[in-house]
């Protein structure tokens, strides 16, 4: 048993027993950047990107809005390749900045939020507490439009910043091994996360949240990708080590979570088959990060979940392996409360992304979410988490569904009040506890930015941590927290696209959940709580949008 099992133990406990340091105390003044900085290098301004309106969040989740109806399908056919408009959209519409938002809300920071250096510049990706730490790489190799080399994206800029220059696109490839599911190219983004930018606020939390921002930047990528009939397919194991040597990053300080290949079109030479030239030995990347921060802390915790997620991270799960960690099928016995059909999203996905926003105490309880839009959500969120590629998670054959969801429901349409089950097979829910669930909701969130009775449901994703971890070993703690990363991204997505309002927490008491829930036996462990609801009409808000 690595020490993975000891993390997620003590990350259920940290609502009773605080996880140390616990005197710690962010110095905000010298918080790090939320980017990289790379001074003095070349930059590669990426080009305006128009988004079809047949290319919608329907699309996006396979056709899901049919669920009730014809069941929907596997997913959209990704026949389509990449270019760099496509990409370029792509990364604007997910982690690029979009616009600056001034609304009157309950979040904790909204006295600082009319100042210019800590403004709050939209995404259509989220990220715990806003801090976006997942570092994108473009490794492009002969074949794609512009010189090879290493590019690192910058958010701020929308522009792609050369690290190095020459084809190292080679490394990357021997670097996957045998990895089969992506397709044949000499393109790459490579996903690192730089723990400092999200510790120094989180400490020793911080391998648990960033974990979750993988997964919600990767989904977003495969909801905007496949409503274009574009793929992506992230790899979670390869020859991280390695990696880290070619980006020029410390392991402890950075690590290499994705790779993602990418099909790409036109360009020098066919992108049918992958090219075969030499694999370059010891070339790395040189440019360094300059950090902001005077002072910078490491943290135990983090240093050990870095060493033990990556300490096998070439050893992919064979096929099937995590069939011992599936989700566990809905109880039967349960009392029936049948669902309506999910209410069709027809908007294209850049239009959703750039409204997608966290409620932070806006909820109205006097409008009450209607059956359809709760149905959406629910077959979102289960569409979301078959992140696909190396994971064992996909709709292929023996793709494995692992999460679970669940509902406390407050106030909606054609719904008693109580806590209930989600059978994503059967489109239903099951009663697992009856009774309005207000009182419990709010007696168990630490924080007092949201009013969880106000909301029209709080969905519960679970997974069985423990027995993923069995089966796939330590690393799989990143694909857990992926898998309900790209959940609440999905969740997220869904209510822009319904107008409903939501927020995701992690400041919750999970061992209370698996006591109301009952999910002992099952061993499933409710990881983050997501609310949505209508919101409070005529909000005082801003917003200035510069994408």
């Amino acid at each position: 048993m690595g020490y993975a099992h000891d993390y997620a133990a003590a990350i259920m406990q940290r609502g009773r027993v605080p996880m140390p340091p616990a005197d710690y105390v962010p110095n905000w003044s010298d918080g790090p950047r939320k980017a990289k900085y790379y001074p003095g290098v070349d930059s590669l301004p990426l080009p305006a990107a128009g988004y079809p309106a047949e290319a919608s969040l329907d699309r996006g989740f396979g056709g899901f809005g049919d669920f009730g109806a014809s069941g929907g399908d596997n997913g959209p056919t990704a026949e389509g390749a990449f270019d760099l408009t496509s990409l370029s959209g792509m990364l604007l519409d997910s982690y690029g900045l979009t616009g600056r938002r001034l609304g009157v809300q309950a979040n904790t920071d909204l006295s600082a939020l009319p100042f210019y250096p800590l403004a709050n510049w939209s995404r259509g990706s989220a990220s715990g507490g806003g801090l976006y730490p997942v570092s994108v790489y473009w490794v492009s190799g002969p074949r794609g439009p512009v010189t090879p080399g290493v590019h690192y994206y910058s958010t701020r800029h929308h522009t792609m910043q050369r690290l190095l220059t020459g084809d190292v696109s080679g490394q990357v490839r021997a670097s996957l091994g045998g990895y089969a599911a992506g397709p044949p190219t000499d393109q790459y983004l490579v996903l690192g996360i730089k723990y400092w930018q999200n510790s120094f606020k989180y400490n020793s939390f911080s391998f648990h949240a960033v974990s979750m921002d993988l997964g919600a930047a990767v989904q977003t990528w495969r909801m905007w990708a496949g409503a274009r009939g574009l793929a992506v397919e992230p790899a979670m194991w390869f020859d991280e080590a390695r990696l880290q040597k070619l980006l020029g990053v410390r392991g402890d300080e950075e690590g290499v979570f994705a790779v993602i290949p990418l099909k790409w079109a036109g360009g020098r030479g066919s992108p049918a088959a992958a090219p075969a030239g030499p694999v370059p030995a010891n070339v790395s990347v040189r440019r360094r990060d300059v950090e902001r921060s005077r002072e910078v802390f490491t943290f135990d915790a983090l240093l050990k979940m870095q060493a033990a997620t990556s300490a096998h991270a070439t050893e992919r799960p064979a096929p099937g392996a995590l069939a011992p960690a599936a989700a566990p099928p809905a109880d039967p016995e349960l009392p029936l409360a049948p669902l309506p059909a999910a209410r069709p999203m027809p908007a294209d996905v850049r239009t959703v992304l750039r409204r997608r926003r966290s409620s932070f105490g806006r909820f109205d309880a006097s409008r009450p979410v209607t059956g359809g839009q709760l149905a959406a959500c629910l077959a979102a969120s289960v569409a979301g988490s078959r992140l696909g590629g190396d994971t064992g998670t996909g709709t292929e054959d023996g793709g494995v569904r692992l999460t679970n969801l669940y509902a406390f429901v407050n106030h909606v349409e054609g719904l008693e009040p109580g806590a209930y089950a989600y059978d994503p097979d059967a489109h239903e829910l099951r009663l697992v506890k009856a009774g309005r669930p207000g009182e419990f909701l709010q007696r168990n969130y630490f924080l007092s930015n949201y009013n969880l009775e106000q909301a029209g449901a709080v969905l519960v994703p679970t997974i069985r941590t423990s027995a993923v971890l069995d089966a796939v070993g330590d690393r799989g703690y990143r694909l857990v927290n992926a898998t309900i990363g790209a959940v609440a991204q999905s969740a997220y997505t869904a209510c822009s696209a319904l107008e409903l309002g939501c927020g995701v927490a992690l400041g919750f008491d999970n061992v209370s959940y698996i006591e109301e829930l009952g999910l002992d036996a099952t061993g499933e462990a409710p990881l983050l709580i997501m609310m949505i609801g209508n919101e409070r009409p005529a909000p005082a808000d801003f917003r200035y949008e510069i994408a």
